[in-house]
């Protein structure tokens, strides 16, 4: 069992922490407001909750948050964070536009967020996962692959092994700078959505491997 601490309470923490505790890990789930926490928490059951202002308990910090509050809660909580693996999930879009990402063209929303906790491990993930498909964990009978990217290698396994364990696929996409490949795809999934009917529920898929 590993601890898991997801900040945020949306819908995508919904989706993680529903996986994290059907693989049997210990979820805390943290947000600014300590109500919308809780409100989750008690939806889901067996997860426990508190304000940003709470200790971090978990070993694997999931930043469930639109890029922009995930590089600001990063930068607030900095010491909380310093030696744990922490997950950015983001996909950095300019949704005034919703036709570029808004972090600079050599770098991705990870590596900005490195910058900002330097002594934490970070590892891009989910960020090709929709939240919805999160909840079962597949799409059409089939395990949804979360791609991993990530410079620290035991911190890569280590939420690999989450992935593994929640009943999904961890794929491993190489080191930190891949995370600009994986935000485009996360970008293209969201920009086809249109046209397969907007429902939200498709998976990325690499088969044959």
């Amino acid at each position: 069992m590993t601890a898991i601490t997801i900040i945020g309470a949306g819908n995508m923490a919904r989706g993680i922490a529903t996986r994290a505790l059907a693989g049997g890990h210990a979820v805390q789930i943290l947000a600014r407001d300590e109500s919308n926490a809780g409100s989750l928490a008690g939806e889901l059951g067996g997860a426990a909750s508190g304000s940003l202002a709470a200790p971090v308990t978990g070993d694997i910090v999931v930043l469930a948050l639109p890029y922009d509050a995930a590089l600001a809660v990063a930068e607030q909580l900095r010491d909380a964070l310093a030696g744990k693996v922490v997950v950015d999930i983001s996909n950095p879009v300019d949704f005034a536009t919703f036709d570029r990402l808004v972090t600079p063209d050599d770098s991705s929303a990870a590596q900005e967020i490195q910058k900002v906790v330097p002594a934490s491990k970070v590892v891009k993930g989910f960020n090709t996962v929709f939240a919805g498909t999160l909840v079962a964990g597949e799409v059409a009978g089939q395990k949804l692959d979360v791609a991993l990217a990530a410079d620290d290698p035991e911190a890569k396994d280590a939420v690999a092994a989450l992935v593994e364990s929640s009943g999904m696929r961890a794929i491993d996409a190489g080191p930190l700078k891949r995370a600009h490949q994986l935000e485009g795809l996360g970008f293209l999934h969201m920009a086809v959505q249109g046209q397969l009917g907007n429902t939200w529920s498709t998976a990325v898929k690499i088969i044959g491997a």
